[in-house]
């Protein structure tokens, strides 16, 4: 009794139908499914992503200290100071 028959179901669908057309119907599916392929395929590469980076190193830079970086800004002024004076 609270149920929805399959007459029901076929009269909602022919009226989705004569509303919106067979072909915006046909779009609007296969954007869906694109949709779903391309998260399916989103979430399997997350799932091997992981192994990946674990394999590799981010980058081949060596950590400089921030002392190492002052005194490099230190010597590039003190260079340019050199070169307004001559």
């Amino acid at each position: 009794m609270g149920g929805i028959s399959i007459w029901q179901l076929l009269i909602i669908a022919l009226i989705i139908v004569l509303l919106f057309g067979t072909k915006k119907l046909r779009t609007l599916g296969g954007d869906l499914g694109s949709a779903v392929k391309g998260f399916k395929k989103a979430i399997g590469d997350d799932d091997s992503a992981p192994a990946a980076k674990k394999e590799t190193p981010d980058a081949d830079f060596e950590q400089k200290k921030i002392a190492d970086e002052q005194q490099t800004a230190d010597q590039t002024t003190t260079s340019q100071k050199d070169k307004e004076q001559v």
